[in-house]
């Protein structure tokens, strides 16, 4: 599913309308993203949670050339699901 059919899934549910459905995602891609870049969490109860986690810097290879290349720490948000979503 892409954004266009999250987008009209939303909407349909809802019962409102796409321009309306958009705004909300986009709001909640925003508060994720700002949030995430605070260092904290979000729990959506019922849903799962978004959590900053690092990695490590490590040694990597391109694939290219073969040459090894040094891949620099980072933070990335993962997500964890709840026991109402876990499959």
């Amino acid at each position: 599913m892409n954004k266009t059919q999250l987008v009209e899934a939303v909407a349909s549910k809802a019962g409102s309308t796409q321009k309306d459905a958009k705004a909300i995602l986009d709001a909640f891609y925003a508060v994720v993203a700002e949030t995430a870049a605070k260092n904290e969490s979000i729990v959506v109860p019922g849903f799962g949670s978004f959590s900053v986690s690092e990695r490590a810097a490590k040694t990597g290879r391109n694939p290219a050339t073969g040459a090894t290349i040094q891949i620099p720490a980072k933070k990335v948000v993962k997500f964890k699901p709840g026991k109402d979503l876990a499959l």
